[in-house]
């Protein structure tokens, strides 16, 4: 069976160096865990590191954490649904919001439950995806602020997660402003903002983050130390915290050219004699024991440079090995480092063992 390993290592060096920044700047952050799928086992190496505070867009997988460590702070980091805001309140110390509705059914059952549930106001800001409009944020926040029940632990925005948008510095200004707004609207002060993901890091190590934005919420980056700037990692990170390792189950020299008669593949793809002229010869291939079922090709890369990533099919992947220098067998692993949403799906999957090294 195919599995993905988390080194342990890595892990730890990788938090160290974002908790440190955060420390010095005097940010407050918190571990985005939506990647692990509620994996017990990785979620308590999460906990292992001293986090204290852990944001999920799955309310089954706050549960989990609530479960292994009651005192960590939970945040829900998607407007919630009607259907769960029970739930939410009960395992959820935090979550975003954007509808007076919602707030108003947490601020009920906040009650109910003889809780207070604090909750951060997201802005949108041209990425299009969750957040009040900038015109209406005044109006809105002025029908929430004496909601019982309720704490307004802040404000924030999502960048880069629909459209694209990335978190400039003149972005994050601009969301610095709309806390001076309510500030000085409301006679308050605002304990969060929370403008920085992963993609915003790169600011950070150039001291271009306006000092107003204080919270920061990061997932890829802590797994993956990417920066999402330039597509690099970044210096003093490892960019491979996770690997997939899948077992070879055939080795046999095949042509190149598929024969007979194309129509669509079970991924719903077709190919044409044209397409394919170019190609002849023959090569040597290794079928693997994982298939699109578990991950999608596009998010994988060798660990091999001189292996190639054919094709897969629902439950096997195919590649080229012809170029490579090892003298692999039936019964070998293959390794593969592993991107963002590559690991999405290989954690989601019961079929991919998880292992720590």
């Amino acid at each position: 069976m195919a599995f993905i390993k988390l080194y342990r290592k890595k892990l730890k060096e990788n938090y160290n160096f974002l908790d440190s920044i955060f420390e010095s700047k005097n940010i407050q952050w918190g571990v985005v865990s939506k990647l692990l799928c509620g994996n017990k086992l990785y979620l308590k190496e999460i906990i292992s590191l001293g986090v204290k505070e852990i944001h999920d867009s799955r309310v089954s997988n706050l549960k989990k954490i609530k479960a292994l460590d009651p005192s960590i702070q939970t945040v829900y980091i998607k407007p919630p649904a009607k259907r769960s805001i029970a739930n939410i309140v009960r395992y959820a110390d935090v979550s975003f919001n954007t509808e007076f509705y919602t707030i108003q059914l947490l601020s009920e059952e906040a009650q109910k439950q003889n809780k207070v549930h604090k909750i951060i106001i997201m802005i949108e800001m041209g990425d299009l995806r969750e957040g009040v409009m900038g015109e209406d944020l005044i109006e809105f926040y002025g029908k929430i602020i004496s909601m019982p029940n309720i704490e307004i632990r802040g404000i924030g925005t999502n960048l880069n997660c629909l459209s694209g948008v990335m978190p400039t510095q003149d972005k994050l200004i601009q969301l610095s402003l709309y806390k001076q707004l309510i500030e000085a609207k409301f006679n308050i002060t605002i304990p969060w903002v929370s403008g920085g993901t992963s993609v915003a890091i790169p600011l950070l190590l150039k001291n271009a983050r306006p000092m107003a934005v204080n919270h920061f919420r990061i997932g890829e980056a802590l797994f993956f130390g990417k920066d999402l700037f330039t597509g690099e990692t970044i210096k003093g990170m490892h960019n491979d915290v996770f690997k997939l390792f899948a077992e070879i189950i055939e080795i046999t020299k095949k042509p190149d050219v598929p024969t007979g008669e194309l129509g669509e593949n079970v991924a719903g793809n077709s190919f044409s004699m044209q397409e394919i002229e170019n190609f002849g010869g023959t090569s040597l291939r290794a079928i693997l024991d994982v298939g699109l079922l578990d991950m999608q090709p596009q998010y994988l890369e060798a660990v091999d440079e001189n292996i190639t990533i054919v094709d897969a099919s629902s439950d096997m992947l195919v590649i080229d090995i012809s170029s490579s220098t090892q003298k692999y067998k039936v019964g070998d692993l293959i390794s593969f480092n592993i991107k963002y949403m590559g690991a999405l799906y290989l954690l989601n999957s019961n079929y991919i063992d998880k292992n720590i090294e």
